[in-house]
């Protein structure tokens, strides 16, 4: 696997590559140039000190985009799934209407992170969500969300 002959106008975007202040740019500069010279992905890794699947990454990309894959992309994804659809959303409502010692937690506080947990437990997301996801989910719900307090008790009795 190497990349394809480089004509000149390539050769010289990737040699100013080398010259770049961005490590993205400079790292796959040295990997283009030394696939060009005829050495291979393995040893390229080796004296990048980088991994092979970097270096094949790299070399597909080139023959993708051309001296375009020298500027690093958004690592945003490009699509997002919602974990809670209205349904959903309308189930952790009801969820949170219940203390949590109906699901068999220790107490009776709800948090983020809580609802996390009971939500995977009831089959309501296929994975642990964040508790940025939850409070996203109650915000499209036009439920208020405070961190959860735990008030000073007095031991006396009276």
């Amino acid at each position: 696997m190497y990349v394809r002959a480089l004509s000149p106008g390539e050769r010289a975007k990737i040699e100013a590559g080398l010259c770049s202040s961005h490590v993205f740019t400079l790292r796959r500069s040295q990997i283009l140039l030394a696939s060009s010279r005829g050495q291979s992905p393995k040893v390229i890794a080796q004296n990048l000190g980088c991994a092979t699947q970097t270096v094949r990454n790299t070399i597909h990309a080139y023959a993708h985009k051309g001296a375009a894959c020298l500027k690093q992309e958004s690592s945003r994804p490009k699509t997002v799934l919602a974990q809670f659809d209205q349904a959903k959303c309308e189930a952790l409502r009801a969820i949170l209407h219940k203390p949590p010692h109906v699901y068999g937690k220790q107490t009776s506080i709800w948090t983020l992170a809580l609802a996390s947990d009971v939500c995977f437990e009831q089959g309501l997301t296929e994975s642990v969500v964040g508790i940025e996801t939850i409070r996203q989910a109650l915000l499209r719900l036009g439920v208020g969300w405070q961190r959860a307090k735990h008030w000073i008790t007095s031991p006396d009795p009276d």
